[in-house]
């Protein structure tokens, strides 16, 4: 497996959770402290910060710094390459399934009548 295989593998495994995929979400619309965004769901900071950190290693999110805050916000970029790699999954499924069609069509079409007779 090469490293790009290996980015869309974190990539999926960040948007398979649907907490993580609810803090995408949040930090799209503004950057949120890590503490605001812990404020919002009903488990531990540190479960909140392992959530960002899988985001942060997916490159879906980056985090910043200021004072005693860490700032959370949503990477447009890693998103689009997201949709992109959706969009080359689905162009892979949907070629396959136009082959096996053709293919049972072909199948079909050579067929000949039963003997009745």
């Amino acid at each position: 497996m090469d490293e790009a295989d290996r980015a869309v593998d974190r990539l999926f495994h960040a948007l398979a959770d649907a907490t993580r995929r609810d803090m995408l979400r949040r930090c799209g619309r503004g950057e949120l402290s890590v503490s605001r965004l812990a404020a919002a769901y009903p488990m531990s900071f540190a479960a909140v910060q392992k959530h960002v950190t899988v985001l942060e290693r997916a490159g879906l999110v980056t985090k910043e710094r200021r004072g005693r805050e860490q700032l959370v916000r949503t990477d447009p970029d890693a998103v689009a390459r997201a949709r992109r790699a959706l969009d080359a999954l689905e162009s892979a499924w949907r070629a396959r399934v136009d082959r096996m069609t053709g293919l049972l069509s072909e199948e079909e079409g050579g067929q000949e009548a039963p003997d009745t007779g």
